[in-house]
């Protein structure tokens, strides 16, 4: 790792060439290598602890019990600084902390672990503290597999160094010692094993089950079984109002017609009827055509598809548990995470009576992901726990199936998700796709997304999940690529990139292992339309803050990175090289087109265990490459939070504390969303320590319902979806 300051580019900026689709590709297929996780530097395991616990020598007024010692990344708002209280999350729902120093000056608590740490109040008890403990010596007795004592330090998603955790020291906590709440002292082992069997189940054995998937090229299977494209498209369309088959036809029928979503115009693609549509009415005994109506084109069918032949082969049942309280920013929430199926889309020759090579697999995947309705510290320590015992089976038997079935029906069924539209769990429906163009004069692949919601356009809050069909959403942190915006000159992209998204980047920075950033991406910069309707990819291939200079700082390189690697283009592109030489995986990290079982990308796999990928900056190549290993980051959360999370009480607090922390100390320190709507109360410091002391004593009179929440839900927020 080394800090960047006064490096130049390999090209000067101004050069047109770095701009072209053409060189993108060639640089990042040609700069890209694999090397050594053990390669990576040794750091001490306490110094990657955030969090310390504390026992408090008096409970508060609220019979809180613990001080709980986080360490902050530095506020966007650099005024608030030297604020002695931060307020981050939502201010509809505010986490209230204290600066850990002027607590121990005040006598509030017995020491402070120092000056970049801040304090809030929780009540850990020693039935918690044994739960946890023995979740350590489960894994260090083999429960859960091989175990190794070295961790991988992620910074984001980018392996930055290797460590041992530290034990939950329980006695020294009882005895009023401050104890770090760090990385498990052991973790199972990374093995393909556990990759294939609690990660990304991609194995014929599932995903070509019997008895609960139906394989449009062969027709074995169980049609509607419960891991088809049919079972939880039925269990999506209940409360819709109309029938599941009507359901998904005008779904599919979104891409007959040119449509507008946040003044993005998402153009046609019409072979949608000739490529699904039609031919999946032919083989349901039906005859579709498609006729133009006013100014729109619609399909007129004899009658319903036949969900239970749906085109869509299973790819792979993806475990998302490392999203896990991911909110977009700090809050009070600690969540599951989501659950993905991912299908792939064919058109057989012989519909369910073919082989794998008469099945016209299409570069085309669609994927489900649903939030997972479990809420509450125990609970998503519960769903991790049967994650982890899954990567325990040697094989796929019995047992293994039925409990993953068990799983997946507890999220997918309707129901499940009682607040959300239809009371279906689903988050999105994404769409990854360039069947529907090939043969044409400029072949793109584009990114579609859907949802159960409709969309705040507005940024003043979230999007209204109501029942009905799925409605077309903007994608997620992208900007929209049809003539709006330049990948590599924009002015909306640059600003939103050297302003709010560099304020963001956690400090210090050190490339290319440290470099993370907290951001969202608004609907409009600038006054302008940003996020887009859907993403074009090749072009873009990835995008460019064109006012960086030549000699850019490490986090300008970060911020760019950021942005640019979570947005679908560069996510698909070039800042994984995920690109058009790439053969089968092209643009796609689970391939459609490469048979059973699917072949995932490198930025997934790392090149294979004990490795990494590293892929040069997209911007500046001949100063840094990022390294991925997106698996094995997600294998260490799964086992973080089944067997080395601590849960408390913490006390949510009501937006009128804010209300009247404006009219004791004429300011609130908020360092909440770089986007959105603007806070209602003036935003600044509070450096006086007589306000503090009333703000203290003020905090049970605004106090909610407590909350269950592991001890490190405040780590930063992480914003990629991808």
């Amino acid at each position: 790792m080394l800090a960047v300051s006064g490096c130049s580019r390999a090209t000067p900026s101004g050069e047109a060439s770095e701009g072209s689709p053409a060189q993108a590709e060639a640089r990042a297929e040609q700069g890209s290598t694999t090397s050594k996780l053990s390669e990576l530097p040794a750091v001490e395991g306490l110094s990657t602890a955030t969090v310390f616990a504390q026992k408090l020598s008096q409970e508060t007024p609220l019979k809180e019990t613990t001080a709980v010692h986080v360490k902050l990344a530095p506020p966007a708002n650099k005024e608030l600084e030297s604020s002695l209280v931060r307020v981050v999350g939502d201010p509809q729902d505010p986490v209230v902390l204290f600066r850990s120093d002027t607590l121990a000056q005040l006598g509030r608590i017995p020491k402070s672990p120092g000056p970049e740490f801040f304090t809030l109040f929780s009540q850990v008890t020693d039935s918690e503290l044994d739960r946890r403990k023995k979740g350590e010596e489960e894994v260090l007795a083999g429960k859960f597999g091989e175990v190794t004592r070295e961790t991988v330090l992620f910074n984001g998603r980018h392996p930055a160094a290797r460590f041992e955790g530290i034990s939950l020291d329980a006695q020294a906590f009882r005895g009023g010692g401050m104890v770090p709440i760090a990385g498990c002292p052991a973790l199972p082992a990374t093995t393909q094993n556990v990759w294939d069997k609690a990660l990304l189940i991609r194995d014929p054995a599932v995903v070509q089950n019997l008895a609960r998937t139906w394989d449009p090229c062969t027709g074995a299977g169980t049609q509607g079984g419960k891991w088809t494209f049919s079972h939880l498209m039925k269990e999506m369309a209940q409360d819709s109002g109309v029938p599941a088959p009507e359901f998904v036809l005008k779904w599919l029928s979104q891409w007959l017609n040119d449509y507008t979503l946040n003044g993005d115009t998402v153009q046609a693609r019409q072979a949608m009827f000739t490529e699904v549509i039609q031919p999946w009415a032919t083989a349901s005994g039906e005859v579709a055509s498609l006729v133009l109506v006013g100014t729109q084109w619609k399909v007129s069918i004899t009658g319903p598809l036949n969900l239970d032949i749906a085109p869509f082969r299973l790819l792979a049942i993806v475990n998302r548990i490392d999203l896990a309280g991911s909110t977009g920013g700090y809050g009070g929430t600690s969540t599951a995470g989501e659950l993905r199926f991912v299908f792939g889309m064919t058109k057989p020759t012989n519909w369910g009576a073919g082989t794998e090579a008469t099945c016209n697999l299409k570069p085309f995947t669609t994927i489900i992901e649903y939030g997972v309705p479990r809420t509450g510290c125990q609970n998503v320590i519960d769903w991790a726990r049967q994650w982890a015992q899954l990567g325990t089976h040697t094989s796929f038997d019995a047992t293994y199936l039925s409990q993953l079935e068990a799983m997946t029906e507890s999220v997918v069924l309707h129901g499940s998700a009682p607040t959300k539209g239809n009371k279906n769990a689903l988050n999105q429906l994404r769409t990854n796709e360039i069947a529907l163009v090939l043969g044409g004069s400029n072949p793109q692949w584009e990114l579609r997304e859907f949802q159960l919601a409709d969309e705040n356009l507005t940024d003043t809050g979230p999007d209204a999940r109501t029942n009905g069909l799925l409605r077309a959403h903007t994608v997620a942190l992208t900007p929209s690529d049809m003539g709006n915006h330049d990948p590599f000159i924009d002015p909306d992209v640059n600003s939103l990139v050297v302003g709010p998204i560099a304020s963001g980047v956690h400090q210090p920075v050190m490339l290319p292992g440290t470099c993370a950033a907290s951001f969202t991406v608004p609907h409009k910069v600038n006054g302008n339309f940003f996020l887009g309707g859907s993403a074009l990819v090749n072009p873009p291939t990835h995008w460019e803050a064109f006012s960086l200079p030549p000699t850019p700082t490490a986090t300008q390189v970060c911020a760019r990175k950021e942005f640019s690697g979570n947005t679908c283009n560069g996510c698909h592109f070039g800042d994984t090289a995920l690109n058009g030489t790439s053969g089968n995986n092209a643009f796609m990290h689970i391939s459609a087109t490469s048979g059973i079982p699917a072949t995932p990308s490198k930025f997934l796999t790392g090149g294979g265990i004990g490795f990494s990928f590293s892929v040069p900056d997209q911007q500046f190549p001949g100063l840094v490459s990022w390294p991925f290993a997106d698996l094995l980051r997600r294998h260490q959360r799964l086992y973080d939070i089944a067997t080395c999370t601590t849960c408390s009480p913490f006390f949510g607090f009501d937006i009128a504390f804010l209300e009247r922390m404006e009219a004791v100390a004429g300011v609130v320190p908020f360092d909440g969303p770089l986007s959105g709507e603007k806070p209602s109360f003036k935003v600044g410091p509070i450096r006086d320590l007589e306000k503090v002391q009333q703000l203290l004593e003020l905090r049970s009179e605004f106090a909610k319902e407590p909350r269950d929440l592991p001890l490190s839900f405040l780590r930063p927020p992480e914003p990629f979806v991808h």
